[in-house]
């Protein structure tokens, strides 16, 4: 953080002189942005697992109602993990499609390297996830530490 200052009704902060409340909330979040994203290997990790669990392979004929197509997370699990099955008739469940999100469904899979090109995509929004709601946090706590109380949020 940089430093802060109130000037005539408008703030000062990171250099920059006369910034509105929404001007100054915008360069905290552009500054948590910054920050939670320069880590680098997890966010390209989520990335990476996002767009391998799109279904983009042409793949055999499958049963009328099935996705169409397969992921490259998917075709690499499998050839890993070949028919290995959970012990115990253990089915666990996994998430297909999602692309739009309204298209999601769960179905319960047995076989190891199913479930696992599956859950791929998934682990990466799941970070994602967790990197919009660290800057949210982090961009509300500090505007709110700097903000008069009239432009505080919550």
């Amino acid at each position: 953080m940089d430093t802060v200052e109130e000037l005539n009704g408008t703030y000062f902060y990171a250099g920059k002189n006369n910034l509105s409340a929404g001007e100054l909330f915008f360069m905290i979040f552009c500054e948590q942005f910054i920050d939670q994203f320069g880590l680098g290997i997890v966010d390209f990790s989520a990335v990476v697992g996002i767009v391998s669990g799109r279904n983009t392979l042409t793949t055999r004929a499958k049963p009328i109602g099935a996705e169409k197509g397969t992921s490259y997370a998917s075709k690499a699990s499998r050839k890993v993990f070949r028919n290995t099955k959970f012990p115990f008739g253990i089915k666990l469940p996994s998430v297909i499609g999602g692309y739009p999100p309204s298209t999601i469904r769960i179905r319960l899979v047995a076989n190891i390297g199913t479930f696992t090109g599956r859950a791929i995509p998934v682990f990466g929004w799941i970070l994602l996830a967790n990197d919009v709601t660290q800057i949210t946090y982090h961009t509300l706590k500090n505007y709110n530490m700097i903000a008069r109380e009239k432009d505080k949020l919550w």
